[in-house]
């Protein structure tokens, strides 16, 4: 791919790539919901091994299987919590997470293929192209980070580290944001030729930022299995802050890996996050972008539901993987809602 594929041609086609993105986005969204059954199906470290191109090929006989089952036999999680598992069992896990791969992989070539054939036609709008590349090496780089929170778990841990957990999900959240502020930038200069990209205004940096960390806790949540701590809402085991936080030497290691605390914080810090992007929806109403205004109320309303759901669910995984999808189309309105009020004009 040569340089001259990025600049501005007499076939510019900015409204193609903007569907072809929101495509990817929507790609990208089912990820994060199979990542989620991943999650809470105990099936992330299932395939010990990472092999990017026939790793794309499940086990197809019964001897092959047996490899990966006794591959995955030697890891703790298994020989601590598993052990006796069948092999059904195991077929099973190892279903979610190959899934998951694979579903990676096609994101990938879904992006790289079309954005080969947009730069050699030249159809990519001046300005784009550094864009484009941006968004997929940092899907490349999602690929890695995967791997690098597998590979957490298959020495010492039972399970993955949440801090790698943490990573790996909001990169792929921001993923979905990139890709929807550049198909909505796109869009807007096939209406206009002179379009200028959005601006990250104020508010909408506060909002996202504030999101942000209601997200970082959301994942530290999962990973650390806190919101089994408590099913009952609003109070945690009848009391406001919870009893049972332990104060582990340094206020970080405590605010970040105490199960109890985790929870706290997730569930109040959601009712800043909410008014913040309730806000945000007022200011995308008023600058004309009515769509944006209803998408961000009706996403943050249900998750704030589901949320409160899932805790005195007992974390029921129908309802805990629908408070993951629905977190990144919060995410997803989020981005469109930063980016009505970011237009120049609006």
């Amino acid at each position: 791919m040569t340089g001259s594929a990025f600049r501005s041609s007499s076939r510019p086609a900015p409204r193609a790539i903007a569907r072809w993105l929101l495509a990817v986005a929507a790609l990208v969204f089912c990820m994060v919901v199979v990542g989620g059954i991943t999650r809470l199906t105990e099936s992330g470290l299932s395939i010990t091994q990472w092999k990017p191109i026939t790793g794309a090929i499940p086990p197809l006989t019964h001897d092959q299987w047996m490899e990966a089952f006794r591959l995955y036999q030697q890891i703790p999680e298994y020989r601590e919590i598993n052990r006796g598992m069948s092999l059904g069992d195991f077929q099973f896990i190892f279903f979610w997470e190959w899934a998951h791969r694979l579903l990676g992989r096609l994101i990938g070539i879904a992006f790289a293929l079309p954005l080969a054939w947009f730069a050699w036609k030249r159809a990519i709008p001046a300005g784009y192209g550094w864009r484009l590349v941006a968004l997929l090496a940092l899907g490349g780089l999602q690929g890695a980070i995967g791997w690098w929170m597998v590979k957490s778990g298959l020495s010492v841990r039972t399970d993955v580290s949440h801090y790698r957990l943490a990573v790996h999900l909001l990169t792929a959240l921001f993923i979905i944001g990139g890709l929807i502020w550049t198909a909505l930038d796109l869009l807007a200069l096939t209406r206009n030729r002179a379009a200028r990209p959005a601006r990250l205004r104020l508010l909408a940096m506060l909002a996202l930022t504030a999101l942000f960390v209601q997200l970082l806790f959301g994942a530290f949540t999962a990973g650390l299995d806190a919101g089994y701590v408590s099913s009952t809402w609003p109070l945690m085991n009848d009391y406001l802050v919870p009893d049972g936080i332990s104060w582990m030497g340094s206020f970080w290691s405590t605010l970040s890996s105490d199960p109890y605390l985790v929870h706290f914080i997730h569930r109040w810090w959601a009712w800043v996050v909410a008014a913040l992007l309730v806000l945000l929806a007022r200011r995308a109403r008023r600058a004309g972008h009515r769509g944006a205004s209803i998408a961000i109320n009706a996403t943050v309303g249900t998750q704030v539901l589901l949320g409160i759901a899932t805790v005195v669910s007992g974390i029921a995984l129908p309802l805990a993987v629908l408070h993951q999808a629905v977190g990144a189309l919060v995410v997803a309105s989020a981005a469109w809602g930063a980016h009505a009020i970011g237009r120049p004009g609006a």
